[in-house]
């Protein structure tokens, strides 16, 4: 399939509706609304039908969309029948909450190796994944052609080891640690600031309060 330029936003919400779709074709439904869609996902029916328009004519006016010609239309933008290995680099509290969910909702993303200088925990194998020492790092990726990992480590490790990781080749990052880390540009790193999120959320939530 020749691959389509769409905007961050629009790809962020990709996820969002393939996962209500295989909701809905579990149920037995045969088409979906735009306005439907917008209640379930919590994004506006515009935006929606914005998002869709950049694949073509996903749908038919006054008729809706059909549920499955839109899974298996999604299912191959979004490589759902490629199985992806992710590496876990940091197996702390956060890093074991990672290794036990290891994304049980998804055909295709799988967590399949762990790094720690914990000896305690290195060389065993974990919620069902091997835990290498962080002196396997390069090898262990490389060996493994792993090119995206989830980082967990404490942030006066995180630019090292982010060094580490792209001499191995990996070239997207999810980032739970605070710090913003530098890289090459063809690295996408993704941050994942669990406290400013709250804090946003707080800050919101105050707001309705004062109105």
């Amino acid at each position: 399939m020749e691959k389509i330029k769409i905007p961050k936003a629009t790809a962020k919400r990709l996820p969002l509706y393939y996962r209500y779709l295989l909701i809905l074709n579990e149920e037995g439904k045969d088409k979906v609304s735009s306005t439907e869609l917008s209640e379930a996902v919590q994004v506006d029916s515009a935006s929606i039908r914005r998002d869709f328009s950049y694949f073509g004519a996903l749908g038919k006016r006054g008729y809706g969309y059909d549920v499955k010609n839109l899974l298996t239309f999604f299912k191959k933008i979004l490589n759902q029948d490629t199985l992806t290995n992710v590496a876990l680099i940091g197996v702390g509290n956060l890093g074991r909450a990672l290794l036990n969910y290891n994304f049980k909702r998804s055909n295709n993303i799988r967590i399949s190796c762990a790094f720690d200088i914990n000896k305690k925990i290195t060389g065993r194998i974990l919620s069902g994944v091997p835990v290498y020492d962080m002196d396997d790092l390069k090898q262990q990726l490389s060996d493994q052609q792993i090119t995206i990992a989830i980082l967990t480590v404490p942030s006066t490790a995180a630019q090292k080891t982010t060094d580490e990781m792209v001499d191995a080749g990996v070239k997207g990052i999810m980032n739970f640690t605070p710090i913003r880390l530098s890289a090459p540009a063809d690295v996408r790193i993704q941050n994942v600031d669990l406290a400013t999120e709250l804090q946003t959320l707080i800050y919101f939530l105050d707001s309705d309060k004062e109105n």
